[in-house]
């Protein structure tokens, strides 16, 4: 191989820094909002709600804020 040509995933070598990937797993978990907030469904509303009441059910329906704890190593995962 030519000493001056580029090798796929060695960017570096050229001076220009590789590019980082979204992690796939937590873009498809969670949302961002206009204003840069995260929100997440709720869990529990998959299967099995036979058993949960109606109330329950309702309860855990719709997008919830993510919570402060988790936001910083979201948003790290999510390259913002």
């Amino acid at each position: 191989m030519p000493t001056g040509a580029a090798r796929p995933g060695h960017e570096e070598e050229n001076g220009a820094m590789p590019k980082q990937k979204t992690h796939s797993g937590m873009k498809k978990r969670v949302k961002v909002s206009g204003t840069g907030k995260l929100l997440h469904e709720r869990t529990n509303k998959r299967h099995l709600l036979e058993g949960k009441s109606s109330r329950r059910t309702r309860r855990l329906s719709g997008v919830k804020e993510l919570s402060k704890a988790d936001t910083k190593a979201a948003k790290r995962l999510l390259g913002r």
